[in-house]
């Protein structure tokens, strides 16, 4: 499912348009700098926990030092913040059963 595929269903089961879904899709998901509520809480270091279904949030790789595999030279890799998802409780046996 794609993120029109989303916003079509949402708007089957909400009875609102397809491009009024849309946008809601986009105000919650949006990547963008300056759009999303995910990402834009994820931009500040907090967490978004969506009680059944997960949690969103980041975590913090140090900077190490890696081999080139074609050269075998020494590099340094620069630490960086990345995104992750944990799926919830209630979500992880849906998915299982």
């Amino acid at each position: 499912m794609n993120k029109k595929e989303l916003a079509a269903k949402l708007a089957k089961k909400v009875g609102l348009s397809q491009t009024k879904c849309n946008e809601i899709v986009n105000v919650i998901f949006g990547a963008k700098a300056g759009t999303g509520i995910i990402a834009t809480e994820l931009d500040t270091g907090k967490k978004v926990t969506i009680p059944g279904f997960g949690t969103f949030g980041t975590r913090r790789r140090a900077a190490r030092t890696g081999t080139n595999p074609a050269t075998k030279a020494k590099i340094n890799i620069p630490a960086r913040t990345y995104p992750y998802f944990r799926p919830g409780k209630t979500l992880k046996e849906r998915v299982s059963e």
